[in-house]
């Protein structure tokens, strides 16, 4: 499903949401930690599978995704189901607000 359209997100409500769900493995500052996975800084745009140091699964690295809003949305809501074989254990965000808040957050701190 892609973004909806209209659908729109809160920045604060994202920075909360990584905080308590994405924060143990992820930072998103550019020269960030590699942690249990990648840095996210420059996600937007980029391909699956390709961040320098982290080991990705054959599935991430063969997925051919490039990060947008609209394959975030979609992987957000079930990483496992929309990259079979991903080694990512967060089991997802079902509520399409809560992925919108996440990506609005996403989309700024990943290109400081």
């Amino acid at each position: 499903m892609p973004y909806p359209e209209g659908l729109e997100g809160k920045e604060a409500a994202g920075a909360k949401l990584f905080k308590t769900k994405c924060s143990q493995c992820h930072t998103y500052e550019a020269g960030g930690a590699t942690k249990q996975g990648p840095n996210l800084n420059g996600l937007f745009g980029r391909k699956s599978g390709t961040v320098e140091g982290f080991t990705y699964t054959a599935a991430n690295r063969n997925s051919g995704i490039t990060w947008t809003e609209d394959t975030l949305f979609e992987y957000l809501e079930n990483p496992k189901k929309y990259i079979p074989g991903t080694k990512m254990v967060f089991a997802g965000l079902k509520k399409q607000q809560d992925r919108a808040d996440l990506i609005t957050f996403l989309k700024k701190a990943t290109s400081e």
